[in-house]
């Protein structure tokens, strides 16, 4: 893809089995997190706070250059810096194995499963899985610019949506959703069996710079991770997790390429829309998944034929630039054909639909209603991580789930960073400390930065002694500047 640079954080959700002795998920959390970066050393962990919820020992890099941590409870994996949606699919993948791996290593995958989805079907609570696009300065990072985005957003969950069982009623717990619809009675109001995004329930404005206190479709925060002068991230929160290889590639790969037409000012015009949360509500539970819009100007356009004019406009624009490119043109035109007849068509590049075939089917077998607790439990496994029990990954094994890296691809990220971004020069850093960190002396637990033995962040660090090393420009390896500067390092670091 031209100039872009993806990343992908995944929150874990976490299912404890009826049997388990565990203590609390806390617990878990706490003993996975030093099991990784203490027991088998496969990163660096942080040693001062990175925030005022995230103190020493929270987390750290690993040696792949992601990050894995905690985060309000939930156990978080950053992928480093990807600059191909193959490399992203890779090392998304990884940090699914790293935690599997971790509970195999502690015994504990008959009593601990981790789950990719983004809902609780019973407290409410959902979870994230954040999409980060690296755009220039030059980008229209304003009302204008990231509008012409919107329609888009709202609309690609067709295709990339995961599928859940049932609506939410409440948002965070506080807000029912009925508040929303106040002209519809209770009698009136229609049952939800499935709808094909998790997360739409749950996002609650278009535009917002505080993640912790909105939950946007687009977050507006200034946050490059890079060079200020020349550098935006675009971080979006409206996305499901995906299990689907596919879907993970397709929903990075179109987002990219929306992004470069807005840049060339080739985006489709007159496809705004008014509500776009509500609307993003709608098109997830419409029943019969005709996804109706109604546009700002009062005409209505079905959700497939939106993204067909998008779909057109990067055709025009951007076909032949790059293989990925034109491989991801091809298989956007394959998924809205295919969206247009019946939806299993889609089984295993489109997880509600993998999913929604996996479950009606059962349904069907066991003659069992939508509100059987049954279906809810088939529901979080198909999400499972853990390739045994995951319902997906029967996909996968019959062949119907179509993959687009190799398990050795899989298994090399879990260790090794991206050797074409930013990513390779601190997994070098994080390798080096790593390796000449003594295995009898505790960690440093001080929180006073005079004292510690490194700082890490995503575009610097420190080792003590020395001078800060930065790192502003993510599309640069750094890695023989890395390796230079670390050889002149004390070699005795702590950690």
């Amino acid at each position: 893809m031209r100039n872009r640079i993806f990343g992908l954080e995944t929150e874990y959700g976490l299912l404890i089995h009826e049997d388990a002795t565990i203590r609390s998920p806390s617990w878990l959390t706490r003993h996975l997190i030093d099991h990784v970066f203490h027991t088998t050393r496969n990163g660096i962990i942080d040693l001062h706070y990175r925030g005022h919820d995230e103190p020493p020992g929270n987390g750290g890099f690993l040696t792949n250059a992601g990050r894995l941590y905690v985060d309000m409870g939930h156990l978080e994996f950053a992928t480093p810096e990807c600059h191909t949606l193959s490399d992203l699919v890779a090392f998304s993948r990884a940090g699914d194995q790293i935690l599997q791996t971790a509970l195999q290593e502690l015994g504990l995958e008959d009593h601990v499963s981790f789950i990719k989805n983004n809902i609780d079907h019973e407290t409410n609570a959902t979870f994230g899985s954040h999409e980060n696009y690296l755009v220039t300065r030059n980008f229209p990072f304003n009302l204008e610019g990231l509008t012409k985005l919107i329609p888009f957003l709202v609309t690609r969950q067709i295709f990339t949506g995961a599928g859940r069982i049932g609506r939410a009623q409440s948002i965070d717990g506080w807000i029912p959703i009925d508040s929303l619809h106040p002209h519809i009675t209770a009698a009136a109001r229609p049952l939800i069996p499935f709808q094909i995004s998790q997360r739409a329930d749950h996002i609650v404005t278009d535009f917002f710079e505080w993640i912790q206190h909105s939950r946007a479709i687009i977050n507006t925060r200034d946050e490059p991770l890079a060079d200020p002068n020349q550098f935006r991230r675009i971080h979006l929160l409206l996305g499901d997790s995906n299990m689907s290889e596919i879907a993970t590639a397709l929903k990075f790969g179109t987002t990219g390429l929306m992004l470069q037409l807005i840049e060339d000012q080739h985006i489709p015009e007159g496809l705004d829309i008014d509500e776009p949360v509500q609307i993003l509500r709608d098109i997830s539970c419409d029943p019969e998944r005709a996804w109706v819009v109604t546009l700002a100007s009062g005409k209505t356009m079905s959700a497939v034929d939106i993204q067909e004019q998008y779909l057109q406009a990067a055709q025009k624009y951007c076909r032949g630039q790059d293989e990925e490119t034109d491989w991801v043109l091809e298989q956007w035109e394959g998924v809205l054909t295919d969206l247009r007849g019946e939806y299993t068509r889609l089984v295993g590049r489109v997880d509600w639909a993998s999913k929604l075939w996996l479950l009606d089917s059962f349904r069907k077998e066991e003659q069992v209603g939508w509100d059987d607790p049954w279906l809810k439990s088939l529901d979080l496994e198909y999400h499972n991580i853990y390739r045994d029990k995951g319902l997906y990954f029967g996909l996968e094994d019959e062949g119907q789930a179509i993959r687009m890296v190799t398990d050795p691809a899989v298994d090399i990220a879990m260790h090794h960073p991206p050797r074409n971004t930013r990513a390779f020069g601190r997994g070098e850093l994080v390798r080096h400390l790593v390796n000449q960190s003594s295995h009898d002396r505790p960690l440093h637990s001080t929180s006073s930065t005079r004292d510690l033995d490194y700082v890490i962040h995503w575009s610097a660090f420190q080792v003590r002694g020395h001078p800060p090393f930065r790192m502003p420009n993510p599309f640069k390896t750094y890695t023989q500047a890395v390796r230079e500067h670390l050889s002149d390092c004390p070699t005795d670091v702590s950690g």
